[in-house]
């Protein structure tokens, strides 16, 4: 019996694949073809947990998530379905399991191809994220699926990424703000306060994060929900 094991940094992003209160940072079994890890923020933990699922016997790594933007014509909520992931290499997808994904998407998500490269920083500037994109040749970056991919191309499994973008190319959370949240994304609200009370967070910036990560979460559902067999078995989220 095949097993997909499914990688997630932050419990927002699990929340897209089941209502279950997840244990953090270790690997449950979903269904009887599907597993799932919530590793925390960083190439460094979901290389830890695509190599524990690995050495608990996945026939298959999916990175499942968030983004962002690169390219200006991304927007919140549009899909992200690479053919590569880039990290110093590029790493190869199982360009089947992704075409077969795709296929079963409703018509109103846009998905986009190309690349998918992975930062070790948060890019904090339109020109730094145009830097970036230069370099790598990608249209969208995150933080955990180059690691995840050199797992499964060392394990010699398949692996897909499924990555919905938050922010767009022309804006950047700022750096600071990552200060406030755990390594689950789950946000210390305390600090947070302390950080718009000193002005170093604008609440007008955090007014523009809510909307495009329900933009992107609801794609995330939606690819459950169409294409759950492409992952492993059937989910039960919450619509």
């Amino acid at each position: 019996m095949s097993l997909v094991g499914i990688v997630t940094a932050m419990r927002a992003e699990a929340k897209c694949i089941t209502p279950r209160r997840l244990p953090f940072n270790e690997m449950v079994r979903l269904r009887e073809g599907t597993a799932i890890w919530v590793c925390g923020i960083g190439s460094e933990a979901a290389r830890q947990a695509a190599a524990g699922l690995r050495d608990r016997g996945v026939s298959a790594l999916v990175s499942f998530g968030v983004a962002g933007a690169l390219d200006e014509t991304l927007r919140p909520g549009d899909l992200v379905l690479p053919e590569r992931v880039h990290t110093e290499y590029a790493h190869p997808v199982a360009l089947e399991w992704r075409n077969r994904i795709m296929q079963h998407l409703p018509k109103h998500v846009k998905v986009a191809g190309g690349t998918l490269a992975t930062s070790q920083q948060v890019l904090t500037s339109k020109d730094e994220k145009r830097r970036f994109s230069a370099k790598n040749g990608a249209c969208a970056v995150d933080m955990e699926s180059g690691a995840i991919a050199e797992i499964a191309v060392n394990a010699g499994i398949p692996f897909v990424a499924v990555r919905a973008i938050t922010d767009p190319l022309e804006f950047s959370p700022p750096p600071i703000l990552m200060s406030a949240v755990y390594p689950d994304g789950s946000v210390n609200m305390l600090y947070l306060l302390e950080l718009i009370l000193r002005r170093s967070v604008n609440v007008g910036t955090l007014l523009r994060l809510a909307p495009s990560m329900r933009a992107a979460c609801a794609t995330l559902l939606s690819v459950v929900k169409h294409a759950d067999i492409e992952l492993g078995g059937t989910f039960s989220p919450q619509y």
